[in-house]
């Protein structure tokens, strides 16, 4: 590919840094990327998803908006590993629970992730999918969170393919 962006993405190879994390909102993208990196860069806002890289503690972070669906992230989270040797993505955003022991605002810490979507037939894995976090991981963003007094649950996470309201 050589230093050529991917038809999604018009960052430059080396502008995207190691690690990424991936909201689904592009506003909360710039949003992350403007009050908690220093010297953000946007390189990339090719459809409306921008690609901002700048340094945290220190370390150079990327952002990248993801836009919605497990399609959308699939493209995006295909590219930034294979075409942009990104070595880790970190999923950050809001979604609704099922479990009355959530509480609004509280912050839900997935260690893995299923899903009844099509997306992973494409690798020809057998049954379901289930990705998941390293344990290093989930205990320093739990132990952070505590530290901060911050609501934690953590568990199991689901990704449908459709939406859903209920009343119920």
């Amino acid at each position: 590919m050589g230093n050529t962006p991917t038809i999604h993405n018009a960052a430059l190879l080396g502008q995207i840094a190691p690690a990424v994390v991936m909201p689904g909102d592009p506003l909360r993208a710039a949003y992350l990327a403007e009050n908690y990196l220093r010297d953000p860069t946007l390189h990339s806002n090719l459809r409306g998803i921008p690609v901002y890289t700048g340094t945290y503690r220190g370390a150079p972070v990327s952002v990248m908006a993801s836009g919605m669906g497990a399609g959308s992230m699939g493209i995006y989270s295909h590219e930034l590993f294979w075409d942009y040797r990104v070595e880790r993505i970190v999923r950050a955003g809001t979604a609704g629970g099922l479990s009355p022991a959530l509480s609004l605002r509280d912050v839900v810490l997935g260690v893995s992730c299923s899903t009844d979507s099509g997306f992973a037939a494409q690798f020809e894995l057998p049954g379901v999918f289930a990705p998941c976090c390293s344990f290093s991981l989930a205990s320093a963003a739990d132990r952070i969170g505590r530290e901060k007094g911050l609501s934690i649950r953590g568990g199991m996470l689901f990704s449908g393919a459709a939406f859903h309201y209920t009343d119920s």
